[in-house]
């Protein structure tokens, strides 16, 4: 076979991942929050942007909104089961909410931002503006001055100080700083102030010693007995416990400031295995004490505090800021919304591109300033496309679990990222992205959108499916029911979720209970026989 060159024409299709669009795909699965950062970082890079700090409109201008009821029709990207239908209303940009005609003619309007009103000049030197009425006169009143600061902020300070009255207030106290205040009043000698300060050192988070006695006593060279003497010193500090090196000596250190660490209660502090076991005769047993003794001594343990720098510990839990709001409608159904206020909106400040464009002359500066107008109009339209996308996902979970907002968890049913995908016409990796940090609040509380996705457990008919979730939901609710002397094993409760026509496992049913925390039948049986 003789070797040729020929030339051949081929149509192949590919999809090549450009710039803009793996900036699309990046939006998709950011939250609000990191939204509105990547916002601020292209607004630093593009002289472009501006961000619209007006406010935020409500009603149907407040943002991208889809509506979720019984009674509507499915949407015409594709058909899937549900309990409910839904008709998806045309969103809103939540880019500029308060007008709409901002983000297609992408006009900035400069008069509201400027001091020297409409008609000043781009070029105006704001920061020496004058804006008092009494300059115009050429003097200065000094009544009239003051009533103007005072009208803007009060004690004569001016507009852009920095000054904030809550600075002035004290801070949190650390554990820290509250044992040294101890330690300077109850210890006199300098070394064992020295000594003191580095056991605080060693405190944890808890405020046990978490270092070595003798490793400190040989950094400090010193006798390891005057650590100890030291130790015993500060072990007096408040809060009671704090210094301890171990559960056992932390209740025994505050047992002992109140002066019930008797021999029984010093018994049971030996065998704190056996208590945390539930084990009664042996602790009957090791005490040397009746139940009703037993049960006092338990509930005594119960007030002490086994982590006692935890209340010193001033960390704000940072609550969740939900992405989606959801509401019932007044005619029935629900009403599907972003959140717009944390959703950041941006302007194209128009008229600074034709300034720019018409007194750049070499060709690196149109073709930047060409580059940054593209790329500005492509983040406007990439967030624009991002909210009707969550928009558009929230709306159809919302319609396939809409007997889980009325019934409650266990009418969760078995819903995977396919079966939004096939409902709204897109692909499976989009409504994974979409559902990633995004959090929704419902009537029933706030929920990450991947809440709503369980698997399927079979039913007992080997037809109906139900949903993992709703499975746990109901083993927690007959643990929680069971008496105190018709304890459930695992065993029953596999015959009671069968007989409810639940098809699952033993060692299924075992998983989710230690995935939920709640201890096997013989020792809740231990529990419940204490009364704990």
């Amino acid at each position: 076979m003789a070797l040729t060159q020929r030339l051949d024409l081929r149509q192949t299709q590919s999809l090549v991942m450009t710039p803009q669009l793996q900036q699309a795909i990046k939006l998709l699965q950011l939250s609000n929050m990191e939204l509105s950062d990547y916002v601020d970082r292209e607004i630093e890079q593009n002289p472009l942007l501006e961000r619209e700090e007006g406010e935020f409109g409500g009603g149907e201008a407040g943002g991208a909104h889809g509506a979720a009821g019984n009674d509507a029709s499915r949407p015409s990207e594709g058909e899937g089961g549900g309990s409910g239908g839904v008709d998806q209303a045309e969103p809103v940009s939540p880019i500029n909410s308060a007008d709409q005609r901002q983000l297609d003619t992408h006009e900035l309007t400069t008069s509201d931002h400027m001091a020297g009103g409409s008609d000043s000049p781009l070029d105006t030197d704001f920061e020496n503006v004058w804006t008092n009425g009494s300059a115009a006169d050429g003097g200065f009143d000094g009544t009239e001055a003051f009533g103007d600061w005072s009208s803007k902020g009060g004690g004569g300070a001016f507009e852009d100080s920095d000054y904030n009255l809550e600075q002035t207030l004290s801070g949190d106290l650390s554990l820290r700083d509250h044992l040294i205040g101890q330690l300077n009043v109850d210890i006199a000698d300098p070394v064992d102030r020295l000594i003191g300060l580095a056991l605080i050192d060693t405190l944890d988070a808890a405020g046990y010693v978490s270092g070595d006695l003798d490793a400190l006593a040989e950094q400090l060279n010193c006798d390891p007995a005057r650590i100890e003497a030291v130790l015993w010193q500060v072990q007096r500090f408040d809060p009671p416990g704090v210094f301890a090196r171990s559960l056992k000596e932390c209740l025994e250190i505050q047992l002992r400031e109140r002066n019930h660490l008797d021999p029984a209660m010093q018994a049971m502090l030996d065998n704190l295995d056996l208590l945390a076991a539930r084990n009664v005769p042996a602790l009957l047993k090791v005490c040397g004490i009746d139940a009703e003794d037993l049960a006092d001594m338990v509930a005594e343990i119960r007030t002490l505090d086994p982590k006692p720098a935890l209340r010193f510990d001033h960390q704000v839990v940072q609550t969740v800021t939900p992405d989606i709001l959801m509401r019932p409608q007044p005619g029935g159904g629900w009403l599907i919304e972003l959140n717009t206020e944390t959703l950041p909106r941006v302007l194209i400040n128009q008229r600074y591109f034709a300034q720019v464009s018409g007194e750049v002359r070499g060709k690196a500066e149109k073709d930047y300033i060409s580059e940054r107008f593209n790329s500005a109009n492509w983040l406007v339209k990439s967030l624009h496309q991002r909210a009707n996308t969550i928009l558009k996902v929230a709306t159809e979970i919302v319609r396939q679990q809409d007997l889980f907002f009325v019934k409650g968890v266990q009418s969760l049913r078995p819903l995977i990222l396919r079966d939004i995908a096939e409902a709204i016409g897109m692909h499976e990796s989009t409504v994974s992205r979409v559902t990633t940090n995004k959090f929704m609040a419902t009537p029933r509380g706030v929920y990450e959108l991947k809440y709503f996705f369980t698997s399927s457990i079979n039913g007992a008919d080997g037809e109906a499916s139900h949903s993992a979730e709703a499975v746990r939901f109901r083993i927690k609710a007959l643990i929680d029911g069971e008496p105190p002397d018709g304890i459930l094993s695992d065993d029953r409760i596999v015959e009671i979720l069968k007989s409810d026509g639940i098809e699952i496992a033993r060692r299924t049913v075992a998983k989710y209970r230690e995935a939920m925390r709640i201890p096997s039948s013989v020792q809740r049986r231990r529990e419940k026989s204490m009364r704990l």
